[in-house]
């Protein structure tokens, strides 16, 4: 594994336009069917603030069979020593990563894939520069961890295995990388203690589902909307970048599913 910590600076982003299919993407509680008009403008903006950084961002065609095909990041685990191909725990999502893997075969020299039983998504990994944490979940279960920690410890990338909260769809929805040392977390997922050893800042009361943010190189894309979490970010020196995200908050989704980032 590389010394240095490499965790949240990017070269590369692959996203996809949502489809007029994203009506019928799953969803934990129905609050509402997403305007497909304005989710494509948040999406954009989303785009731009990618490339602001300097990132080739690729913006891939929507997939109309695969209504949840916009949260790429479950499809895939991208690192610098390859990518691995992740196998959903949703049985309608099956089919996104077959569609995905074109477009990573010609970027890793090494690709692996979960082949199962087990499943595991991307929204429940998260990587820092000294290990991998996955979180077990309504989505990702042991026998797809265990799988994935095999392939990680070929390449020298310790993983570690967390709890999700009750109710909570993926380990990423409360959590998101800052920077080497630094988690943004919800009070429910910071108080079981699995952060040992990073500097945490919590999202404000009533705002956790700020906890989805990214990190991508100087700036941190955060949901707009969050009045309390973004002052307490700009009050830690980061930079922000908000961005429109009440259309993919229907369907359980925020900014770090919108991207494969490497």
């Amino acid at each position: 594994m590389t010394t240095k910590d490499t965790s949240w600076q990017f070269s590369r982003a692959i996203t996809r336009q949502p489809g007029k299919s994203i009506v019928a993407g799953l969803r934990a509680v129905d609050t509402g069917t997403p305007d497909l008009a304005l989710m494509l403008r948040h999406h954009a903006d989303y785009v731009a603030a990618l490339r602001e950084t300097g990132a080739d961002v690729t913006v891939l065609p929507p997939l109309e069979d695969y209504p949840d095909a916009v949260f790429v990041e479950d499809t895939a685990l991208c690192l610098p020593e390859g990518a691995v191909l992740m196998r959903p725990g949703a049985p309608s999502r099956l089919g996104e990563v077959a569609a995905m893997a074109p477009s990573l075969r010609p970027l890793f020299d090494d690709i692996r894939q979960i082949e199962g039983p087990g499943t595991i998504e991307g929204g429940d990994i998260l990587t820092t520069g000294r290990e991998v944490l996955v979180g077990q979940s309504a989505r990702t279960n042991a026998d797809g961890i265990a799988e994935l920690a095999e392939i990680l410890a070929g390449w020298d990338r310790p993983l570690r295995e967390v709890r999700v909260p009750d109710g909570v769809l993926h380990f990423k929805t409360d959590c998101s990388l800052l920077d080497g040392e630094t988690i943004l977390a919800t009070e429910r997922l910071a108080r079981s203690g699995c952060f040992e050893g990073y500097r945490v800042i919590l999202t404000a009361q009533g705002e956790e589902a700020a906890a989805n943010a990214i990190r991508f190189n100087d700036l941190v894309l955060m949901a707009a909307g969050f009045p309390g979490t973004a002052q307490r970010l700009r009050d830690a020196g980061y930079q922000l970048r908000e961005i429109g995200n009440s259309e993919c908050a229907k369907l359980d989704g925020g900014m770090s599913c919108l991207s494969l980032r490497f």
